[in-house]
């Protein structure tokens, strides 16, 4: 892993999804409106996220594609849940897990966000953005960095 050596990012580069800064702290509840849903996902410019019950049980993930499988079904989504159109797939990993395994887990699943179970609660996700940021020793001030 070739890495950027930079303030603030550790010694040999980031090695774990827990010692990633997530772009995506997005979760739904299982009852919240789909139309809302949509309305977060696009405000956001966020491709998805994990959807929780009443206990904050990690129960499945509602993606920009579940919505638009409503809409091609002509499912009016404000008579729908989030529920209703996530995924049941509970696909995650722990704030342990190293970057490589997460890497190699959202290609073989082809996703494009990865909930992290912090404590035993999915509490985040990881983008694919995020995985190749740490990569190559990025913070979130992207932007300032020189070459």
């Amino acid at each position: 892993m070739t890495t950027l050596v930079r303030p603030g990012v550790p010694v040999g580069g980031y090695k774990t999804v827990g010692q990633i800064n997530a772009t995506n702290d997005l979760l739904f509840y299982r009852k919240q409106n789909a139309l809302a849903v949509a309305v977060e996902l696009l405000s956001t410019h966020t491709p998805g996220a994990p959807v929780v019950d009443d206990s904050g049980e990690f129960i499945g993930f509602v993606s920009e594609f579940d919505v638009l499988r409503a809409l091609e079904a002509k499912k009016d989504l404000s008579q729908l849940t989030a529920e209703e159109i996530m995924a049941k797939d509970r696909i995650a990993v722990t704030d342990n897990t190293s970057i490589d395994e997460a890497v190699k887990l959202m290609e073989e699943k082809r996703l494009l966000n990865l909930p992290v179970r912090k404590n035993g609660k999915v509490v985040y996700s990881i983008t694919r953005h995020d995985l190749l940021r740490a990569w190559i020793g990025l913070g979130l001030d992207i932007e300032n960095v020189t070459t």
